[in-house]
């Protein structure tokens, strides 16, 4: 992977990969899912307001939640380890569809998380490569590994 220091970066830099044995999946586990086209890290945050009394009628606000989601597009790869696993989550509910995620960002920074599969579109019209889009929703609080500090 590329090691951008200065400057901006294209989206195919960053590597995505997911654990193959859901939870319990170890660093050897962890691969990158084959045919991915785009993606987007959405962050919701949950806020709790109120207005005391000797604020003048002016309303305070305190970030008391966070959710995270990674929605995926690609198209299906059979044979492919990732492509295989999040597809067949298709299939599944509960605890089968968890597994661990992480995204490596090409300046060194890292991001990993547990995280719920929920595969959202698979078909299309007969002469459409069979696509393969997907969510990501973090199950917890992510793990974000700031990029090294150059010197």
């Amino acid at each position: 992977m590329a090691n951008v220091t200065t400057g901006v970066y294209p989206v195919y830099q960053m590597e995505f990969k997911i654990g193959t044995k859901g939870l319990a999946s170890a660093e050897a586990d962890m691969v990158p899912v084959k045919d991915l086209e785009s993606f987007s890290i959405a962050m919701e945050g949950g806020t709790e307001n109120w207005t005391s009394m000797d604020s003048s009628g002016w309303a305070h606000s305190l970030m008391t939640a966070k959710k995270m989601t990674v929605s995926v597009k690609g198209k299906r790869s059979i044979g492919d380890a990732g492509n295989d696993y999040v597809a067949a989550s298709l299939y599944k509910d509960a605890a089968e569809c968890k597994t661990k995620a992480s995204i490596a960002f090409p300046d060194g920074a890292a991001l990993s998380f547990d995280c719920v599969l929920d595969v959202k579109t698979f078909g299309g019209d007969s002469t459409n490569v069979t696509p393969l889009e997907f969510d990501m929703i973090a199950d917890g609080k992510p793990l974000y590994t700031p990029a090294p500090v150059q010197e």
